[in-house]
């Protein structure tokens, strides 16, 4: 499986505006969201790269990229019909091949030296199939995230052959229905807001597209019917999510990339100083 495309949501309603904020990267520089994604795609060495923006963000975009603009088609998603429908709206830029997605208000920070997609793109090639990346979440947080339920692979931690899956589930839906086996209990496999999707995937949206005429697609019924098509898997990577669409995501995802960066120390010792600070005038 050869995976030199990707496809980057970013025209949801809520959406549109995150992968334009500024953070300061591991290495200590400035960059826009979209700059780490598209860095993050390009470690696993993807050379092309389709945007799915609202009409009118394309220039803010551009700028927003950086030296990375030419890898970049922009693909306009006129009404805000849903997150599948977003997708689906770069079947022609995939054509026939497999491709690589990722979501714009979601930034990854490894816990080894390959970056998060890497792992995923080099599970996809050794399997051949359909792979959706997840993390082990808490049930409390269930209705930020789609979540599968599934069988762990023999003899392959961390992978796991999915058989359902459900949109933000409530945790009585999700103790029914997505239970895995060897999950701490209260925990659930949320999707990472990666995947590798296989041109089955668009075929489902097309229909789904189709048949529900300007009514909103999602992603996650698409993503239950492909485990009826064909092989479908998930796999924990080494890594963690941070998701900069919900409260507090912005400051939780830069204290996350300034304590595991370059600076580590310095910022350490600023919060120190500011819990100090505060401790002596509370």
């Amino acid at each position: 499986m050869k995976i030199t495309k990707a496809v980057i949501t970013a025209a949801g309603p809520q959406q549109s505006r995150l992968p334009l904020q500024r953070f300061v990267d591991l290495d200590g520089s400035e960059k826009s969201a979209l700059e780490i994604i598209i860095e993050e795609v390009v470690a696993a060495q993807v050379e092309q790269i389709a945007l799915v923006i609202r009409p009118g963000d394309q220039d803010l975009f551009a700028e927003a990229a950086g030296i990375y603009e030419p890898l970049l088609t922009f693909v306009e998603q006129p009404a805000a019909r849903g997150y599948g429908e977003a997708v689906y709206r770069a079947a022609d830029f995939v054509g026939d091949q497999p491709f690589l997605h990722l979501v714009g208000d979601h930034l990854y920070i490894s816990g080894e030296a390959r970056r998060c997609a890497q792992q995923l793109v080099e599970v996809a090639r050794s399997e051949e199939c359909v792979v959706s990346a997840v993390q082990p979440t808490r049930e409390n947080r269930l209705f930020q995230y789609g979540t599968i339920g599934g069988r762990p692979v023999a003899a392959r931690k961390g992978l796991y052959e999915v058989e359902n899956i459900l949109e933000k589930p409530t945790p009585t839906d999700a103790e029914q229905h997505l239970l895995v086996p060897g999950q701490r209990a209260g925990h659930y496999l949320c999707l990472f807001g990666m995947h590798v999707f296989t041109p089955t995937v668009m075929e489902i949206l097309q229909g789904l597209v189709e048949a529900d005429g300007n009514q909103p697609v999602l992603l996650t019924p698409a993503l239950a019917q492909v485990s009826n098509r064909e092989r479908y898997l998930a796999t924990e990577l080494r890594g963690t999510r941070y998701n900069i669409g919900v409260k507090y995501g912005v400051l939780i995802t830069q204290l996350a990339l300034a304590l595991n960066g370059d600076e580590r120390e310095e910022i350490l010792a600023q919060l120190v100083e500011f819990l100090a600070n505060r401790e002596a005038t509370g």
